[in-house]
This record gives structure tokens, sequence and C-alpha cells, in this order.
């Protein structure tokens, strides 16, 4: 998804306890949250939001 929507990779790493994040440069921009996991979108507009594109929505 972040491939084909902002042409970044993702690198899986190993976390424990349920923890699911999402970050650019070390910094968290998305993560599960008491409400659950972020959508797809949520999180590619996140990523382009933390490079600063204007990219990340659907069309």
């Amino acid at each position: 998804m972040l491939r084909e929507e902002l042409g970044v990779e993702a690198r899986l790493m190993k976390g424990r306890g349920g923890v699911f994040e999402v970050a650019v440069d070390e910094r968290v921009v998305a993560k599960k949250s008491f409400d659950g996991f972020p959508t797809e979108d949520e999180i590619v507009r996140a990523v382009a939001s933390a490079l600063g594109t204007d990219q990340g929505t659907r069309r």
C-alpha cells in the first residue's frame, strides 16, 4: 500500500505486547489505539504528511 501510493518501502519490525506503530524516521505517525487499528488510508495519509507530500489520498 505505501509503495503503490507513495513509492516508499515499509519494514516490519518485531514488537511485544500487541504493539502496532508506524514510524517515519523513528517518529511514530500512526498506531493502534483503544479504538483499534488505523485504516490503510489513515496510515498512508500519516506517512505522506510526515514525508511532506500532498499524496496519500486514494483516487
